[in-house]
C-alpha cells in the first residue's frame, strides 16, 4: 500500500485513540498490516536512540527525551509506554510527514527487550542502550540469558552500544568489540564485599561458565567482577558515578559533574548516568545536561506522593514480577530511615496475561524491612497468603505485620494503625487500587 496512505491512517487512528483515551499500539498494528515493511520506507533522523533492558528503560527514555528537548532538539518519543513493535510504529509514523520523513531532530525509543529484534528489523538506531538484564517476569521471559540471546537476534554489529559495565550479562554484548561506550558506578560507601541479596546470579561467567570473582557489589550481581578463565570483566566506564551519597542525594560523574537526585536511590542514579552518557554522545554540553538532570522529577507516575489523615505517603511502583525492582523500592524506604509503615500489595500478578505464579516473591529481599524505622508492615491483596508465607521465612518481626486479602479492609487498617510515613510498594496495576481508594 502507498506509504502516504498508511501514514495518514496511522495519524487518524492515533487522534481517535487519544480522544477515546485508548492505548497507542492499535494504529501501529493496523499500519503494519497494511504495509508490513512500512518502517523500512521511513527516512529516520541521524540520532535514533533505542533503550532496552530489564529495568530502568522507561525512566531512562524519559530522562534522555527531557535533556534533548531542553537543549533545542525536536524529539519524537514513545513516552506513553507502548514499547512493543506496534507502539513504536505508531510513534514513528505519527512523527512523519506525508513523504515518510521523520520531522524531528531525534527519536528516543523505549523497546521491550523481547520485541527489539522485530522493531529493528527494518531500521538501525545510531545508539542502543542496554540498562541491565536480570530476573524479570519469569513466566514470560524465562532465564535472563534467554533474553540476552533474543536481543542479539536484533543484529547489534553496526550499532553503537551503550552498556552497563557493572552488569556481567548485558555488558557481554561489548566483549571483544569496538563501538561501545560503558557506564557504571565505582565502588562507594554503598557497595558491599559480598552479595547481600536473597539470590546470587553473579556466580558464574555468562560467557564461559567460569567462576566470577567480585571485588564489590553495588546491588545483586551489579558491581565489580572478573572471570579469570575467559577475561570477561568490568571495563573501566567512560561515564562513571565516582561518588554518591543517598542521604544528601548528591552524586558525581567522572569526579567532575555533580547531580542532585530528586529520588535518592541507586536505581535512579544508574538511570541518570545512562541518560548523561547518551546526551553527551549526541553532542549536548555537560553543564547543560546537568541542568536538565538535577532535581528532575519523573513524570511517569511511578513515584507519587499522597496523604492519609495526618500521614504523609509515597507510592513506589515496582515492575510486575520483578524482584530487583521491589528490592530497590525497599532499599529506598530503609535508606530514608524515618519511622514508617510499609504497605505491600500483590493483588494481580501481570497486566498482560493470567498467571498465579508467585515464586518471584521469594526473590524479594524482605529481610531488609527488619529495621527499627519500620514500625508496621501491612500485607494485602489476593496473594496475601503467599506474602505471609514469604515473611514467615524471613527474620522480620511478625508482631509488626498485619494482613488482609480485602483491599477496603487494608485501607481501614492503614488509616487506623499506620505509624509514621506510609510507603506503598506494589506494581503498576495494583497501585491504582490504592490511589483510587484514597480519592
Amino acid at each position: 500500500m502507498n506509504k502516504s496512505i498508511v501514514i495518514i491512517v496511522n495519524k487518524i487512528l492515533y487522534k481517535i485513540g487519544k480522544l477515546l483515551k485508548k492505548g497507542s499500539s492499535k494504529p501501529g498494528q493496523i499500519a503494519l498490516k497494511l504495509c508490513p515493511n512500512i518502517l523500512a520506507k521511513v527516512k529516520m533522523p541521524e540520532n535514533v536512540i533505542v533503550v532496552t533492558g530489564s529495568n530502568g528503560k522507561t525512566s531512562t527514555t524519559e530522562l534522555i527525551y527531557n535533556i534533548l528537548s531542553n537543549n533545542g532538539l525536536s524529539v519524537g518519543c514513545n513516552l506513553e509506554g507502548s514499547n512493543q513493535t506496534e507502539g513504536v510504529t505508531t510513534m514513528i509514523l505519527n512523527n512523519c510527514n506525508l513523504k515518510g520523513v521523520v520531522a524531528k531532530d531525534a527519536l528516543v525509543i523505549e523497546s521491550d527487550e523481547r520485541y527489539l529484534r522485530h522493531t529493528l528489523k527494518f531500521f538501525k538506531p545510531k545508539f542502543l542502550v542496554v540498562t541491565n538484564l536480570y530476573r524479570d517476569q519469569m513466566t514470560r521471559n524465562g532465564h535472563p540469558e534467554l533474553i540476552y540471546n533474543i536481543i542479539k537476534e536484533a543484529g547489534l554489529e553496526d550499532i553503537h552500544l551503550i552498556l552497563n559495565t557493572d552488569d556481567p550479562l548485558s555488558s557481554l554484548y561489548g566483549f571483544k568489540r569496538d563501538n561501545v561506550t560503558y557506564f557504571g558506578m565505582n565502588e562507594s560507601g554503598l557497595s558491599t564485599k559480598e552479595n547481600t541479596g536473597v539470590y546470587n546470579d553473579g556466580i558464574y561467567c555468562p560467557n564461559c561458565g567460569g567462576k566470577l570473582e567480585y571485588s564489590y557489589h553495588n546491588y545483586s550481581q551489579i558491581g565489580g567482577y572478573k572471570c579469570d578463565k575467559c577475561g570477561h570483566e568490568r571495563k573501566n566506564p567512560d561515564y562513571a558515578i565516582t561518588s554518591i551519597d543517598l542521604q544528601t542525594g548528591e552524586m558525581k560523574i567522572n569526579d567532575k559533574y555533580s547531580i542532585h537526585l530528586s529520588l535518592r536511590s541507586v536505581y535512579s542514579a544508574y538511570n541518570m548516568l545512562a541518560a548523561f552518557a547518551v546526551a553527551n554522545l549526541v553532542g549536548i554540553n555537560e553543564d547543560n545536561i546537568i541542568k536538565s538532570l538535577s532535581d528532575y522529577i519523573l513524570k511517569n507516575d511511578r513515584v507519587q506522593s499522597f496523604k492519609i489523615g495526618e500521614h504523609n505517603g509515597m507510592l513506589l511502583t515496582s515492575k510486575h514480577e520483578n524482584s530487583i525492582a521491589y528490592n530497590q523500592s525497599i532499599s529506598y524506604v530503609v535508606n530514608e530511615n524515618k519511622p514508617c509503615t510499609v504497605v505491600v500489595i500483590v493483588d494481580q500478578i501481570s497486566r498482560k496475561y493470567f498467571t498465579s505464579e508467585t515464586s518471584w516473591i521469594w526473590d524479594i529481599d524482605f529481610e531488609k524491612l527488619n529495621v527499627d524505622c519500620v514500625k508496621k508492615v501491612i500485607l494485602a491483596g489476593k496473594y496475601v497468603h503467599d506474602l505471609i508465607a514469604r515473611f514467615n521465612y524471613s527474620d522480620c518481626d511478625m508482631s509488626k505485620v498485619l494482613c488482609t486479602s480485602d483491599l477496603d479492609e487494608m485501607m481501614n487498617i492503614t488509616r487506623e494503625q499506620a505509624k509514621g510515613d506510609i510507603y506503598l510498594v506494589t506494581c503498576f496495576t495494583d497501585r491504582y487500587k490504592f490511589i483510587n481508594r484514597i480519592k
